[in-house]
């Protein structure tokens, strides 16, 4: 029950940075809705492709997408009011970064014998694909490839919940503790200015 809150916090918090992305390539209402879906939506879908876990989530509930489609709709005339929306963007997407591994890793737990470096992965794959999408829907280098740490600390969220449960740590504490750390170290990586090493042109 838990984890299903904690979704419905990371597909809007998706849905509005990919709503706000779409604002800022000046996308009609259409596009603002299409790429906040996908960004909500993308990267739990490639995960069911690649795990054969079907009907896919938004399919099985397509309440999801209605809300997806809310959502975005709703940040899109809220934003007008943003002046930071460059802020707004980075945060909400590390919100969405996080909670979408930490789902990713526990979807993948139900699969038998898989193994803890798998579980991990497909965590990675629900954190950053939905972004990485969007990134690609608007034209730019995606965010996980650039700037600051971003896949990193999904990898990071990852790791500390797997970690957690297999040492027997309460799954709710688990889940918190995990978002929380993950969330904190992504902003401090946005303020901080962390980056993995750049490699320039000869």
């Amino acid at each position: 029950m838990l984890l299903h809150y904690i979704y419905l916090v990371a597909i809007t918090a998706e849905a509005s940075s990919g709503a706000i992305a779409g604002m800022r390539r000046e996308m009609d209402l259409f596009g603002l809705c299409l790429v906040g879906s996908i960004t909500a939506l993308g990267g739990g879908t490639v995960r069911d492709i690649l795990l054969g876990h079907y009907p896919l989530g938004w399919v099985a509930h397509p309440q999801y997408l209605i809300f997806t489609i809310g959502a975005a709709i709703i940040s899109s005339l809220a934003a007008q009011t943003v002046h930071r929306f460059n802020m707004v963007f980075l945060i909400v997407d590390a919100l969405g970064l996080v909670t979408f591994t930490i789902i990713g890793c526990d979807i993948a737990r139900t699969y038998e014998h898989m193994h803890p470096s798998i579980v991990i992965a497909f965590g990675m794959i629900t954190g950053i694909f939905g972004g990485l999408l969007r990134d690609i829907l608007c034209n730019e280098i995606p965010l996980v490839l650039r700037r600051e740490l971003y896949a990193s600390i999904s990898l990071i969220t990852g790791c500390i919940y797997l970690g957690l449960l297999q040492t027997n740590v309460d799954i709710s504490i688990s889940v918190l503790a995990s978002i929380s750390i993950g969330f904190l170290l992504r902003i401090l990586a946005i303020y901080l200015h962390w980056e993995l090493p750049k490699f320039q042109r000869f």
